[in-house]
C-alpha cells in the first residue's frame, strides 16, 4: 500500500515488474522515483481492498508519517495528522492540505474536512510529506490529494452494498464510461448506522462526478461536481473513569443537550489543459463551493451569562472559491535538461457565523436542552490568500537533479461584528500574514533504480477562524493577538525501486516557532494559544510489493519525537513535554493472497504507541495492536463482475482508545474505539 501501486504489474513471462510509478503532488508529473520528497501513493484498488469504503482511515494506515484514526463519531471527522502537524485539531483537518482532484478540501484559513472524499470513485491518493509540501501554501505540514478515476470504454454500471456491526450499512451505485471524446463517472453512496457508542447514530449521503472532454488533440476539460450532506450525533469525549467504567457510553451531557452536527456542502470545478507545444503545458482551474453546518455544544446555560458569551449552537454558511493558474516549459541550461513552472493561486472564503444560546427560558430554569434559542453571536468573516509560486528542477550533471521553488503567500482575515448590545461591544477586527516559503533539494541517482536527496523547505501556518474565534482568556472578542506558526523543515531521503516492490527510507527534523495549540477545550469550544518553540524528529521507513506469485506485502514504520523547547507561563506546557496527540511509534503490516479471480484472504496489524492528552503530559492513551482478517472471492460471468468480501477487525477483541481530545477542559480526553466487529459486502458490475 505504501508508495506503490498507481500503476499495476506488468507480467513479462513468468518474471513481474513494476511500470514506473507516475505522480503530480509537486506540481508536476515525473517518476515517484525521481522526485526529492517523501511521496506515498495509495491506488484505488487496493484503498478498497476487502473493505467497506466509508472512511479513510480504513486504507491509509500504513502510509509511513500520516497517522490517521477514526474517532467512532461522525459529528467530528477522522483524527488526521502528518509527522505530527495537526495532531491539535479536536474536529476537522489542520495542519495538513487536503485536495479533491486539484480542488481544496482545505480553506484559505487552514481549516480542511474530509468528508466529501469518495472513496468508491477514487482513482490513487497521493501522500506528500515533509520540505515539499510548503510549496502549497498556507498550513502545509503535509498535502493529501484524492483523485477521482476516469470513465473507460465500455460503459460499466456498478452497485455495491455492505452491512456491518452496530446498525452499519453502506451502499451505492457507480456509472463510468467513455463515448468518443466523452468520458464520465458517476458515484452515490449512502451511509447510516446506530454508532458504537450511545449517541453516536450517523447519517451520509455522499455524491461525486467527474465529466471529461477532449476539445481537440491538445486540449482537454474536466467538470467536477461534488456534494455531501452529513447529520451526526456526538457522544463527546469520555473522562478517564467513564471510560474505565463503560467505553460506549456517551457522556450524558450529551444526551441532556443533544449535541449533535449537520453539514451540507456543494462544490463543483472545472480544469482546463492545453499542452501548447511539445515543450510548454497550461493549466487552469477555478472551482466554487458552499459548506452549511449547524452544531449543538454542551455548554450550561449559566456559563452563557456573560454578555460577550458566544453561546451553544453554532450556525455557519461559508461560500469559497479560487482558481490556479500554471505553465509548465521544459527548456535546457547550460545544456541540460530544465523543467520550470510558474503559477498564480487565489482562494477565498465568505463566512457567515451565528451562535444561539443552547435553551429557552431562563438561564437557571431552562425549559428546554439542545434547542436553538436567542440570538448571542452575528459576525461576517472574510478570508483570502494570493499565492503566486515558481518551480524549477534542474539535471545539471549525469545522475545530479536539483530542485527548487518559491511560494509567496499572503492571507487576510477580515470580521465584521453585526451583534452589537449593552455590553456587548464591537469586536471587528483584521489582521493579514505574508511569507516568501522557499524549497529547495539535490538528488543523486545512486543507480537506475535507486537515489538519495536532501531537502529543506520552510512552512507556514495560520490560525483559522475557528482558532481565532475564542480568546483563551474568556472575554469577549476575536483572538487576533495569535501568529503565525512557521516550521523550518530538513529531510535527507533513499528510494529504491525493484522488479518486487517499493523501499523508501526518510530521516526528518523540524523547527517550529510560534506553534499554534489549543489553550483549552471546554464544553465543545476550543480556544488557542502560540506556545514558543518546538521540534519534531524522526524516521519513516517502508516497503511495499510482490513476495511471490500472488502473494502481496507491505511494512511501514514511523517514529517521531515531538517535543515542546519552551516553558510558557499560565499553561502546563514544560521544555521538554511531548506534543500531545502524537504518538512516538507506528507500524503497520499486513500480508495478502490476491489472485485477480477465485478466492483471496488477507491479514494485517497495526501498533500505535501512547498518545499524550494535554500539554502537561498528565494523562496519555495507552499505546495498543489491533489485527484484522479478511477474505473474498471474485467471478465473472459473460459481463458480469461479482467480488463478495468479509472481514473482522480487532480480531482479538482489545479495549483501546482510538483517539484523544486535546486539552479537553473537563478531562473528557478519550474516544473509544470499538471492540471486535464485522462487515461484509457484495459489488456487481455490468459491462455493455
Amino acid at each position: 500500500m505504501i508508495e506503490s501501486a498507481a500503476q499495476t504489474a506488468v507480467q513479462e513471462a513468468e518474471v513481474p515488474t513494476l511500470a514506473p510509478v507516475i505522480v503530480a503532488s509537486i506540481h508536476y508529473s515525473a517518476a515517484l522515483l525521481d522526485i526529492p520528497a517523501s511521496v506515498s501513493v495509495v491506488d484505488g484498488e487496493r484503498l478498497r481492498f476487502d473493505s467497506p469504503g466509508i472512511d479513510l482511515a480504513e486504507g491509509l494506515g500504513g502510509v509511513p508519517g500520516l497517522q490517521i484514526q477514526d474517532r467512532w463519531n461522525y459529528a467530528q471527522d477522522l483524527q488526521l495528522s502528518i509527522r505530527g502537524f495537526g495532531a491539535r485539531s479536536t474536529f476537522g483537518v489542520r495542519g495538513v492540505r487536503l485536495y479533491v482532484d486539484g480542488i481544496p478540501a482545505t480553506m484559505p484559513d487552514g481549516q480542511g474536512q474530509t468528508s466529501n472524499i469518495d472513496i468508491a470513485s477514487a482513482e490513487r491518493i497521493e501522500v506528500l510529506r515533509g520540505p515539499f509540501s510548503a510549496l502549497y501554501g498556507n498550513s502545509a505540514g503535509g498535502v493529501v490529494q484524492v483523485f477521482t478515476e476516469e470513465g473507460e470504454a465500455p460503459p460499466r454500471l456498478q452497485a455495491k452494498a455492505s452491512a456491518g456491526s452496530y446498525g452499519t450499512y453502506n451502499y451505492g451505485l457507480k456509472a463510468s464510461g467513455a463515448n468518443g471524446d466523452f468520458d464520465y463517472v458517476l458515484s452515490f453512496n449512502r451511509l447510516t448506522t446506530d454508532g458504537y457508542r450511545e449517541h453516536s447514530a450517523a447519517r451520509k449521503n455522499l455524491g461525486n462526478a467527474k465529466l471529461g472532454l477532449q476539445l481537440d488533440d491538445k486540449s482537454r476539460v474536466t467538470v467536477i461536481v461534488n456534494s455531501v450532506d452529513v447529520k451526526a450525533q456526538d457522544p463527546l469525549g469520555l473522562t478517564r473513569a467513564q471510560y474505565e467504567d463503560d467505553p460506549r457510553q456517551a457522556t450524558p451531557q450529551a444526551s441532556q443537550y443533544n449535541t449533535r452536527k449537520t453539514v451540507r456542502q456543494t462544490q463543483g470545478g472545472l480544469l482546463y489543459e492545453r499542452q501548447i507545444d511539445a515543450d510548454n503545458e497550461l493549466r487552469a482551474m477555478v472551482y466554487f463551493g458552499q459548506r452549511d453546518m449547524t452544531q449543538y455544544l454542551s455548554i450550561p446555560p449559566a456559563a452563557q451569562l456573560n454578555p460577550g458569551h458566544a453561546g451553544g449552537v453554532i450556525g455557519l454558511e461559508r461560500q469559497y472559491g479560487g482558481l490556479d493558474l500554471r505553465w509548465t516549459t521544459r527548456s535546457q541550461l547550460a545544456g541540460q535538461p530544465l523543467t520550470l513552472v510558474a503559477g498564480l493561486g487565489y482562494d477565498s472564503l465568505h463566512e457567515d457565523r451565528k451562535g444561539y444560546e443552547n435553551f429557552t427560558g431562563p438561564p437557571f430554569a431552562p425549559t428546554d436542552l439542545g434547542v436553538k434559542g436567542r440570538l448571542r453571536r452575528d459576525e461576517t468573516n472574510r478570508v483570502y490568500n494570493i499565492d503566486p509560486y515558481v518551480q524549477a528542477s534542474w539535471n545539471f550533471a549525469p545522475r545530479w537533479t536539483l530542485d527548487a521553488g518559491l511560494r509567496y503567500s499572503t492571507v487576510k482575515f477580515d470580521s465584521d461584528d453585526d451583534y452589537l448590545s449593552d455590553g456587548n461591544a464591537d469586536d471587528s477586527g483584521s489582521a493579514r500574514y505574508r511569507r516568501a516559503l522557499p524549497v529547495t533539494s539535490l538528488r543523486y541517482a545512486l543507480t537506475p533504480s535507486s537515489s538519495l536527496y536532501a531537502s529543506y523547505g520552510q512552512g507556514f501556518e495560520t490560525p483559522t477562524t475557528n482558532e481565532v474565534s475564542y480568546r483563551p482568556d474568556g472575554r469577549a472578542g476575536l483572538n487576533l493577538g495569535l501568529k503565525p506558526a512557521i516550521s523550518d523543515n530538513y529531510e535527507i531521503g533513499y528510494k529504491s525501486e525493484a522488479d518486487q516492490g517499493l523501499f523508501s527510507l526518510a530521516i526528518f527534523h523540524t523547527d517550529t516557532r510560534n506553534e499554534i495549540v489549543a489553550a483549552e477545550n471546554f464544553n465543545g469550544r476550543t480556544s488557542y494559544r502560540n506556545a514558543g518553540r518546538t521540534r519534531r524528529s524522526g524516521i519513516e521507513a517502508a516497503w511495499s510489493g510482490r513476495v511471490v506469485s500472488d502473494w502481496r506485502a507491505d511494512l511501514a514504520y514511523t517514529w517521531i519525537n515531538a517535543r515542546y523547547r519552551d516553558n510558557v507561563s499560565d499553561s502546563g506546557i514544560r521544555s521538554g513535554n511531548r506534543i500531545p496527540g502524537i504518538a512516538q511509534h507506528m507500524l503497520y503490516g499486513a500480508l495478502a493472497w490476491a489472485p485477480e479471480q477465485g478466492w483471496r484472504a488477507g491479514v494485517e496489524g497495526r501498533f500505535m504507541g501512547k498518545v499524550y492528552v494535554d500539554d502537561a503530559n498528565s494523562d496519555s492513551a495507552a499505546g495498543y495492536f489491533v489485527a484484522s482478517l479478511s477474505t473474498g472471492y471474485r467471478w465473472q460471468h459473460r459481463a458480469w463482475t461479482w467480488d463478495a468480501y468479509a472481514r473482522v477487525d480487532n480480531l482479538f477483541n482489545r479495549e483501546y482508545i482510538g483517539s484523544v481530545i486535546v486539552n479537553d477542559g473537563n478531562g473528557r480526553y478519550f474516544e473509544p474505539a470499538a471492540g471486535r466487529n464485522w462487515s461484509a459486502g457484495l459489488v456487481a458490475s455490468y459491462a455493455f
